[in-house]
């Protein structure tokens, strides 16, 4: 009994420990993760026109959607690396993963339909959104939070 109360303190102790650690790790691979996925549409050999490109849902927007989620992707993506903007970049990433969920993998069940990879960004930059950037960033910075 008292070596199972004895790891479960030593355990919680590490992981209170790793907290500030963990959270600005999961931030920052996260957003260079998701960086990945705009720099070609915008960088790419096959980068997307500003203009033209298809409708979104039945409405001609004039604006290729694949060129507005490159943007998204890398300089949303770029500001969560640095934890500047954080709630405002990782709320348009987290609606952006909506869009592209609805769009691109209609279907209901994400392994049906490869969409676990928007779920989880869904996921990620939800919590970002809610909880904010962390200690370890530029925001935290800006307000004084160490």
């Amino acid at each position: 009994m008292a070596i199972g109360k004895s790891l479960e303190r030593l355990f919680n102790a590490i992981a209170d420990n790793c907290q500030t650690l963990s959270w600005t790790i999961m931030r920052i691979l996260a957003a260079l993760m998701f960086m990945t996925h705009g720099w070609p549409k915008l960088f790419g050999d096959n980068a997307q026109p500003v203009l033209g490109g298809m409708d979104f849902f039945g409405i001609d927007l004039m604006v290729n959607m694949l060129w507005i989620a490159g943007v998204i992707e890398v300089f949303g993506g770029a500001l969560l690396v640095l934890g500047l903007f954080s709630r405002l970049s990782a709320g348009l990433c987290a609606l952006l993963m909506i869009m592209a969920y609805a769009t691109a993998h209609p279907a209901w069940f994400p392994t049906l339909n490869n969409g676990e990879l928007a779920a989880m960004y869904f996921v990620v930059f939800f919590v970002l959104f809610a909880f904010g950037p962390g200690k370890l960033s530029v925001d935290s910075l800006i307000r004084g939070q160490r």
